[in-house]
């Protein structure tokens, strides 16, 4: 007997969830971004080593959005190095990843399998991936420099 896969749908409540809350975390990491396009680098360290620097960085900013990208420096070797370009909706309260790594404008749904490898769900995965990841940064960042 073969039993064929459920199609996965999308659960539009989840992933405007997920979207509100990363447009919050982002607020609290660059809370000027809608005035004062800028870079923030944000170390992130266990004890006395450096785990990798968080870098934010606006790179188009208009009245309603803005568009962010993250990347990670002077991680561990052996790690890859994530970065994505993260689309914030002002006026929707909400944040949405546009491209990671060499790929761009998701679809909420891909069939599996599929030339890019995408997972079904690959849009939702990288919006939860981009919560866990800002709020690590929020949990367990600091200043790259001391302030005086």
């Amino acid at each position: 007997m073969r039993r064929t896969r459920e199609r996965y749908r999308v659960d539009l409540l989840e992933l405007q969830a997920a979207c509100e809350a990363n447009y919050m975390r982002l607020m609290r990491l660059l809370p000027a971004m809608r005035n004062h396009p800028d870079t923030r680098r944000i170390a992130m360290s266990q004890g006395d080593r450096l785990l990798g620097v968080l870098v934010l960085t606006v790179t188009e900013s208009c009245p309603y959005t803005t568009t962010v990208h993250i990347s990670q420096q002077d991680c561990l070797p052996w790690l890859p190095v994530p970065q994505m370009d993260v689309r914030v909706y002002h006026d929707a309260r909400m944040a949405e990843v546009i491209g990671a790594e060499n790929a761009r404008r998701f679809r909420g749904i891909y069939s599996y399998p599929n030339a890019q490898m995408h997972q079904p769900d690959e849009k939702n995965q990288l919006n939860l991936f981009l919560g866990e990841w800002l709020g690590h940064c929020l949990a367990c960042g600091h200043e790259l420099e001391s302030v005086l």
